[in-house]
């Protein structure tokens, strides 16, 4: 029995670690630990099946992290391990961002071109099953080693959508996810579009080695497709931002709860493109580094936000290394715009947080499934304009976001346009 108690108030000092301010500050954190220690104990003498105190210990960790927010995570080795194979895109999946809300795990975005993209699956549909496992209170650990694997073999994904009575089932095939993060084309009346799908170490590189391939062949205009974008790195959205506004502009502010932890982020270098007529699409699958991107233009009346209310994921992760190959990965601070207004104007997963467009564009539920399946149509020469899912011509949809910035920009308004959403914007 000593023994078991002596493990378990182990784990617990381990435990402890994670806890706000000073563990031992206060008469109430002791009373909590010791009832901690003794369910634990219980747990291990009296559960009808055998048990693990490193098991438990675990259990007990992740349920102090899920308390704080939804983007804070403790990551055992395993998830550890394929979040670095992410980052690096070296996996196989389906191609889902999610988080967990409400107890259930939601999509934030399908990565373009990926299997659960190319069906149909949307931001904030809420997954109800992996294969045979309901996941209701599961974490997004869980959800993630279920959907990865080995590519060609299927996993059923069952789904609920807002305003749709019955839950939606994906056979879904695995795929080796390649994020092809930026693709470009020249739209009628030279008009340059540029699609981001990722903010990575070569996002904006790309962005600016595309784009000055397009003026080069007489491109008057730009729009920027951050739909869908799900962020990335900050660095790259810093980087993103300075080539459109001149140097040492402050861009963005980072502010925690530690003293002295307040950053703030400016442009540098020379303004490639400050002068050009310039237009971003948002949706609600864009999030984090591309609501920094579309806020920090609207606040410097640079570009024309155009489409549906952003994810609003306005807070900042860093990941902690832990000894034993495990790692934490805690939101440590919220981001700011130029302005000093938050991404996140609420901590309420249910709250209505993100940028909120200069120009809103409604698209129903059944024409988002169609654009997702000839997303990659507005790529293909006049001749050439199909699809890489299967679609019939009655099916397709006019982008009604892409054509207003179209219509917009031919029309020489984007400048006015930008001005008549700023002053409506102060009268509120």
């Amino acid at each position: 029995m000593k023994i078991v108690r002596v493990k378990i108030l182990s784990a617990v000092l381990i435990i402890s670690l994670f806890c706000a301010g000073s563990v031992f500050a206060a008469d109430e954190t002791y009373e909590k630990l010791k009832t901690m220690i003794d369910v634990m104990e219980i747990i291990n003498v009296n559960y009808v099946s055998e048990t693990k105190s490193a098991d438990l210990a675990v259990g007990a960790i992740k349920g102090v992290v899920r308390t704080l927010d939804p983007f804070s995570q403790y990551m055992e080795e395993k998830a550890y391990k394929d979040m670095k194979n992410e980052t690096e895109g070296n996996y196989s999946g389906v191609g889902l961002r999610i988080m967990e809300k409400n107890g259930f795990i939601t999509v934030v975005s399908p990565i373009v071109g990926t299997p659960a993209f190319k069906a149909g699956v949307l931001p904030d549909d809420r997954i109800i099953k992996i294969d045979k496992k309901s996941a209701q209170g599961m974490s997004t650990n869980e959800a993630v080693d279920l959907m990865r694997g080995k590519a060609g073999k299927k996993v059923k994904v069952i789904i609920r959508r807002d305003n749709v009575v019955e839950d939606l089932v994906f056979d879904l095939v695995r795929e080796k996810i390649k994020i092809e993060t930026v693709r470009s084309t020249m739209l009628e009346e030279n008009i340059a579009y540029i699609r981001l799908s990722e903010f990575n170490a070569q996002s904006a590189a790309d962005v600016k080695k595309e784009l000055s391939s397009l003026k080069k062949e007489g491109a008057q205009a730009v729009i920027l497709d951050l739909r869908n974008n799900p962020g990335g790195l900050l660095d790259s959205a810093i980087d993103i931002i300075s080539a459109f506004v001149k140097e040492k502009t402050l861009a963005l502010t980072t502010r925690g709860r530690v003293e002295g932890s307040e950053k703030k982020y400016y442009t540098h270098g020379v303004a490639e493109f400050a002068d050009i007529p310039f237009i971003i699409l948002v949706n609600r699958g864009s999030a984090s580094a591309s609501e920094i991107v579309s806020g920090a233009f609207q606040d410097f009346k640079r570009a024309l936000i155009i489409g549906q209310n952003t994810f609003g994921k306005g807070s900042v992760q860093t990941i902690f290394p832990l000894s034993d190959g495990t790692a934490l990965r805690l939101t440590i601070a919220k981001y700011y715009l130029p302005s000093g207004r938050p991404i996140n104007r609420s901590d309420d997963v249910n709250a209505k947080n993100g940028i909120t467009p200069d120009i809103e564009i409604k698209v129903s539920i059944e024409d988002e499934i169609k654009l997702y399946t000839q997303a990659d149509m507005v790529f293909a020469k006049d001749s050439e304009k199909k699809s890489d899912v299967k679609t019939d011509d009655k099916n397709k949809v006019e982008d009604e976001a892409l054509k207003k910035a179209i219509e917009i920009i031919k029309a020489g308004n984007v400048a006015a346009e930008i001005e008549k959403s700023a002053k409506q914007n102060s009268k509120k």
